[in-house]
């Protein structure tokens, strides 16, 4: 007889919410400890002069702070944007793409309107533009998939690229001066288009906009009927169809939401902050927004949380790289190691390794 230990593994029942982050919080030490002995290891710094620098590059002052809640800020929204789509189990990898569509309508009303309208007026059509051209991008897939049942994350993905180039032609038509490759500063002298700045703060009116757009949609995933009937479209469409739910209807205007608040986001970085228009002012978020959401288990209010974790990661590693003089692979690693533990420790909060030996009980860990 076989009297070799043999495990399986079990889905976790149940758990009180505080033992997921327990589970959490441990993962983390780990990391720390992990990171501190490789960087012990690679380089021979001090661990805890690391760490320091980390924290340093993130609140180390005024501005750093400021621009921390910011890229938090626009980082957070893009989640916001594609979590009701993964929430009904659709996969909108496309809110790169939806930011810049929202940027570029943005910047076209900015660039061809801005010497012919009250700034008041104006701004008014830059959101009303931003939020239909993400929209519009979000719901082109959503028709494809809800009436030819096309692969969304695909048709998302290709949308990217396609958004991409699109800014790319438009900023050769305005590009100032020619031949500069780049658009510039839209409206310098003017301010046209230029969203107004709350208390001194540049930074502030796209942090109070996406922390109002977070309890929204709070809101709107749990206590909504809309929300009710894409989380049972995610569960099963066919359960959705049994019940009444035209699913169709609920892919098409899921999307239309996402889209929306992508293109809400094109318009803080271009009429809020930085004021033009480039291939690469999405940084990436639409792709980093995937992690967010996922982590927080699509819950908007845990994504701040997430969000911040990994724009406080990224921005503590570029002043790793500026202080020690390392390049920024080195950084990279640090945050890869931390990742690597937290989204590990999502498999021991929803699972259990059950060990057992031929006719003895189960022990599970």
């Amino acid at each position: 007889m076989n009297k070799q230990n043999q495990f399986h593994i079990v889905k976790r029942g149940a758990m009180p919410w505080y033992f997921g982050w327990l589970v959490r919080g441990i993962a983390i030490v780990l990391a720390l400890l992990v990171s501190a002995a490789v960087t012990t290891i690679l380089t021979g710094e001090d661990p805890l002069q690391v760490y320091a620098t980390i924290f340093h590059g993130a609140f180390g002052t005024k501005r750093k702070a400021w621009m921390l809640g910011q890229n938090m800020a626009i980082l957070l929204c893009v989640s916001l944007a594609v979590t009701p789509a993964f929430k009904m189990r659709f996969w909108n990898i496309g809110g790169e793409g939806q930011v810049l569509m929202g940027g570029l309508a943005t910047a076209a009303c900015m660039i061809c309107l801005g010497d012919k309208l009250p700034n008041a007026v104006l701004i008014l059509i830059m959101v009303i533009a931003s939020i239909a051209a993400g929209a519009v991008w979000g719901v082109i897939p959503a028709i494809f998939k809800a009436k030819w049942n096309t692969n969304e994350t695909l048709f998302t993905l290709m949308m990217n690229y396609v958004a991409t180039q699109l800014v790319a032609f438009f900023v050769i038509v305005w590009e100032v001066p020619k031949g500069a490759g780049k658009i510039g500063i839209i409206n310098q002298t003017t301010e046209a288009g230029w969203l107004p700045v709350i208390g001194g703060q540049k930074y502030l009116l796209n942090i109070l906009v996406v922390a109002i757009l977070t309890v929204a949609m709070h809101i709107y995933l749990k206590y909504s009927k809309h929300g009710y009937e894409l989380t049972v479209v995610g569960e099963s469409e066919r359960t959705a169809s049994y019940v009444g739910i035209k699913v169709e209807k609920v892919i098409i205007r899921t999307m239309l939401l996402s889209g929306a608040i992508c293109g809400i986001a094109g318009l803080l970085l271009v009429g809020g902050t930085d004021h033009t228009v480039t291939t690469t002012i999405a940084g990436g978020r639409g792709f980093t927004a995937v992690m967010v959401s996922w982590l927080a288990k699509f819950d908007p209010l845990v994504m701040i949380f997430t969000s911040f974790l990994l724009v406080f990661l990224d921005r503590g590693a570029g002043e790793i790289s500026t202080v020690f003089g390392l390049n920024h692979s080195f950084a990279d690693i640090l945050t890869g190691i931390i990742l690597f533990f937290i989204i590990g420790s999502e498999f021991f909060i929803n699972y259990k390794l059950s060990f057992h030996k031929a006719g003895k009980e189960e022990k599970h860990v």
